[in-house]
Parts: structure tokens; sequence; C-alpha cells
């Protein structure tokens, strides 16, 4: 993996971490920013690498194996086509498009070359969150009846993203991973009280062909700080909270009282470990183009987050 040669386009708050991280499994020949700024930045933090204001130019590289895209959303769709377009494995920040078929048609053209199209869904490789999908598919909690998330606080209200897809997508991404299948219904309600037209709250509930059902409560304007996901089964419960510092996953069992109510019983918590959740999403990048695990399945996965947003967002937007 320590030869892949890699070339990162976006030099943000989150280009950042990511160039920490692919600097270290892997060798990064280029990085690419529009900003000055960022790229003397960051040439100082990483002087082995070739810097450059042009994608085109670091794409020109026969010699790079993979792109990194950490660029503003509304960029995400072309440069990644462009970049696989070049015959370049692709890892994108999320959401790799803003529309279906735009994702539909990446997923079809890494698939046409046999390219790695990897979402930054950073949630799927928390060793928490892999839990908790652990103790579903192996039937521990029983049948899942539903998933809820709170992933709220009181912070920056974004004006040119709204809650639902600056923060929903990472909720989203764990509901389907957890549950596996696509929704058939997905509804929003939201309300713009900073920014007009963008939703700084968003209750979102989606319900699949299984029968289990999903709720969102995403906000910017909430007096608690909250990432935060619950999974309730037919047997126990279990609840995977990101701010508690040693209390990642708590599981609890239910029982039944004389009356058939129901209450909560034994409570354990399982050990999780503690690796950098960005440092898994990156090597499992490296190790998809050194061809192990399935990269349809990562492609595919990716597409089927923004099929759900697209649902969603035409729902908030009151059109069905």
């Amino acid at each position: 993996m320590s030869q892949v040669k890699i070339g990162q386009a976006g030099l943000g708050y989150w280009g950042r971490n990511l160039a920490r991280n692919f600097d270290d499994l892997a060798e990064l020949r280029w990085l690419c920013d529009e900003k000055p700024e960022a790229r003397a930045d960051f040439a100082e933090r990483h002087p082995n690498a070739r810097v450059t204001g042009d994608f085109t130019e670091m794409l020109a590289d026969d010699d790079l194996d993979a792109v990194v895209i950490a660029t503003p959303v509304p960029t995400h769709y072309p440069l990644a086509k462009q970049a696989l377009e070049a015959g370049k494995h692709v890892f994108v920040e999320k959401p790799p498009a803003m529309r279906a078929a735009e994702m539909d048609e990446l997923v079809a053209l890494a698939g046409e070359r046999d390219l790695v199209l990897m979402p930054g869904h950073l949630l799927l490789y928390h060793p928490g969150v892999l839990k908790v999908k652990e103790l579903i598919d192996n039937g521990e909690l029983g049948d899942v009846l539903c998933v809820y998330g709170n992933r709220v606080n009181l912070g920056i209200v974004r004006s040119n993203e709204n809650a639902l897809w600056s923060l929903g997508v990472h909720d989203l991404s764990v509901i389907l991973y957890f549950l596996d299948e696509d929704p058939e219904l997905a509804t929003a309600q939201g309300s713009a009280s900073i920014h007009p037209g963008v939703e700084d709250v968003v209750f979102c509930f989606l319900r699949f062909p299984s029968g289990k059902i999903a709720h969102m409560h995403l906000s910017w304007l909430d007096p608690h700080k909250m990432r935060k996901m619950t999974v309730v089964g037919r047997e126990k419960m279990v609840v995977f909270d990101d701010m508690e510092p040693d209390r990642k996953v708590t599981i609890y069992e239910k029982r039944a009282g004389a009356n058939g109510e129901l209450f909560s019983g034994d409570i354990s918590i399982p050990k999780i470990e503690t690796t950098e959740p960005l440092r898994r999403e990156c090597s499992y990048f490296l190790e998809l183009v050194a061809g192990e695990h399935d990269k349809a399945a990562v492609a595919r996965d990716g597409a089927r987050v923004v099929r759900a947003l697209e649902m969603l967002t035409t729902s908030l937007n009151g059109d069905g």
C-alpha cells in the first residue's frame, strides 16, 4: 500500500486530515487547490508532494494511481468524473454527487473502467458503528424494528448547505448500512430560521419494504450537542453515542412485566477499539486500490445514500 501514488484535490479543514493520513499510508505525490494560501500551507506540511492549482495538471501524471477529492460538494461530481475518465481510482468526500442520475453515472463509469469509486462515509469505519452492525447481523438484537438518530448542536449555521445535506448524510449512511435496504418512502420537514431557503432544522422519516422505519433529527439550533444513534430490536436495544468518551456502545435488554409492560433490563457495555475512524477509512481505500474487498459494493452503497438524499430533498421542497 505504501507504493500507491495519491493526488489530493481540496486542502481545506478536512483536507488537512486526509492529507495527513494518506501521507502516512501511501505516497502523497500531488496537492491541488485553487487558493494560493492553502497551497503554500500544505507545501510546507508535505514537502515531498508537488503543489498545483490545476486539477488537469495533476491528472496528467501517468504514474498517479488515485485521486482524493475533498472540495466543496457541488464540485464532487464533475471532478470525480474527470478523474475516473483519466483512469484514476477515486476517493470522494460525501456526497459524491447531488443527484441520483449523476451518482449512477459515476458508478457505471467506475465499473466500466474497473476503478475504485469510494465515498467518504466516515462513520461506516467507526469501531462503534461496526460493533452495532455486528450485533444486528448476528441476530443478538432480534428483528430490528426501528432506528433513529439525533445529530444536533448549537453551532455554525451554513448559508449554502442545509442541515439535511450537511448533517443528515452522516446518519443516513449509517441507517442504510444497518438496514441494508433502500427506503420505499422518505419524507422530510424543516424550517429555515436564519438563512432564507436554507433549513437549519430538519426532521426526516424513512420507511423500508421490510416494514422497518427510521427517523433523523438534524439541527444547528439545539442546546445540546448530540451524535447518537439508537437501534431498537425485538429482543434488545443498542445505542451508539459518539459523544461518550468511554461508552460508545451500550446494549439494553428488554424485560416483560406481569401485565405485559416492558422494562429496561440488564445493561452491557462492550469494549470498542480506539482506532481512528479516518485512518481505517483511508486504509480501506488503499486496500481496495490494491485489489482487496469488493470495490463495486462501496460505489453501490454511495449511490444508495444519494438516492435517499434526493428523495428526502424532494419531500423537503414540498414536491412529494
